[in-house]
C-alpha cells in the first residue's frame, strides 16, 4: 500500500470514527438526556434531518448556557462544542474537553487559531454547534447573526442545519438564577447550502466576500425563524 492509500484510509477512518461517541461523552450524553427529558419534560422534532454521518454545521437560537446541551441531547452522534480556551486548564474539565474534540476559542470567539480549528473539525467529519447570534437574547426574540458564521460555511461549504429551541425562555434565560422545570422543545430544520454564494465567492472582490458573509449568515438566521413549534 503506497504512501497516498494509507493517507486515504487514515482520514476515512478518522471520518468515521468522528460519528461515534467515545466513552466520556456517551455517559455524558445519557446523562444530560435523561436530565433533559425528566426536568425540562424535553421534546424533539424532525430528528431524521439530523445527518448520520459527514461533516455539518449545527445551527441554533441562543437563550440560555443550557442550549448546547439541550440541542446535543436531541442528536445521537458526537457534536464538537465550542469552549473558552481558559476552560481547557482545568482539571478534570479540561481532559473531557480535549476528548470530546471540544474547539478551544478565544474569549472574544473571533480568533484565527479558533476558526481554524473549527475547520479542521469539519474537514475530518465531524458535527460543529455554532451559535450565529453570538450571545443569548436579552429579549427572547432572535437577534443578528454575526457573519462569522457565513464565513465558516463559505469555507467548509459543509451543510448547515438550521434548530430552533422553544420553552426555553420560560425554563432558563439570562435573567434567572437556577433554571425552572418548564417544558422545551427542540425543532430540527432541513439541511441547507449556499451553492450559488459559494460559486460568486470564487470571484469575488474582498469587500463583496464580506457581504457574501453576512448574507449567508441573514439566511440562516432567517431558517431558523421559519421553524415553527406545531405541537
Amino acid at each position: 500500500m503506497n504512501s497516498c492509500d494509507t493517507k486515504k484510509k487514515e482520514l476515512i477512518t478518522e471520518k468515521i470514527s468522528s460519528t461515534k461517541m467515545p466513552m466520556s461523552y456517551a455517559v455524558s450524553w445519557h446523562l444530560t438526556r435523561f436530565i433533559v427529558s425528566v426536568y425540562f419534560r424535553g421534546k424533539y422534532y424532525n430528528q431524521k434531518s439530523v445527518p448520520k454521518s459527514g461533516a455539518f454545521i449545527i445551527v441554533s437560537n441562543h437563550v440560555s448556557y443550557l442550549d448546547p446541551f439541550i440541542v446535543g441531547a436531541a442528536i445521537n452522534r458526537r457534536i464538537c462544542y465550542l469552549c473558552r480556551e481558559s476552560a481547557f486548564k482545568w482539571p478534570i474539565i479540561g481532559y473531557l474537553l480535549k476528548h470530546w474534540n471540544a474547539v478551544p476559542v478565544d474569549d472574544a470567539g473571533r480568533s484565527p487559531r479558533g476558526l481554524k480549528a473549527i475547520l479542521d473539525r469539519l474537514k475530518t467529519g465531524e458535527a460543529v454547534m455554532l451559535f450565529p447570534e453570538g450571545t443569548r437574547t436579552y429579549d427572547r426574540n432572535l437577534q443578528r447573526a454575526h457573519p462569522g458564521v457565513g464565513l465558516v460555511a463559505m469555507q467548509s461549504q459543509s451543510p448547515v442545519l438550521p434548530v430552533r429551541i422553544f420553552g426555553i425562555w420560560e425554563a432558563y434565560n439570562r435573567y434567572m438564577r437556577f433554571p425552572r422545570p418548564k417544558q422545551v422543545s427542540v425543532v430540527f430544520g432541513n439541511p441547507i447550502t449556499f451553492i450559488e454564494k459559494y460559486e460568486e465567492a470564487k470571484t469575488s472582490t474582498p469587500a463583496r466576500l464580506k457581504q457574501i458573509y453576512q448574507e449567508i449568515a441573514n439566511e440562516i438566521m432567517n431558517a431558523i425563524a421559519q421553524i415553527k413549534l406545531t405541537d
